[in-house]
């Protein structure tokens, strides 16, 4: 099976041995818009509008793609070889090194 990369990261499973995927260089995007919806003390409150999904590839036979969660929840149901990350290892001071699994919305 191929898995491809599509985040800003190279992804790193720690498990027995360590698996490193490098980042394909296109990364999947969901097109983001900001709606004001009121204002608070003078401090604008916005809503997030989610759009199109962008620098998603089309499905290919045996393949896989790692994608953000934002993208996964914007196709969630309409795509079976989308996944994200699960299970993230952290190191001492809190910065994300890897993770375990894989994981779908």
């Amino acid at each position: 099976m191929n898995i491809i990369n599509l985040t800003p990261h190279k992804i790193t499973f720690m498990r027995d041995e360590t698996i490193t995927i490098p980042m394909s260089g296109i990364i999947a995007r969901v097109a983001v818009k900001r709606e004001q919806v009121g204002v608070l003390n003078g401090l604008p409150i916005c809503r997030s509008v989610f759009g199109e999904v962008k620098d998603l590839p089309e499905p290919k036979p045996d393949t896989v793609y790692i994608v953000s969660a934002l993208v996964a929840q914007a196709v969630k149901g309409k795509r079976n070889d989308i996944y994200i990350v699960d299970d993230t290892v952290r190191d001492e001071s809190g910065n994300i090194i890897g993770c375990r699994g894989l994981g779908v919305i």
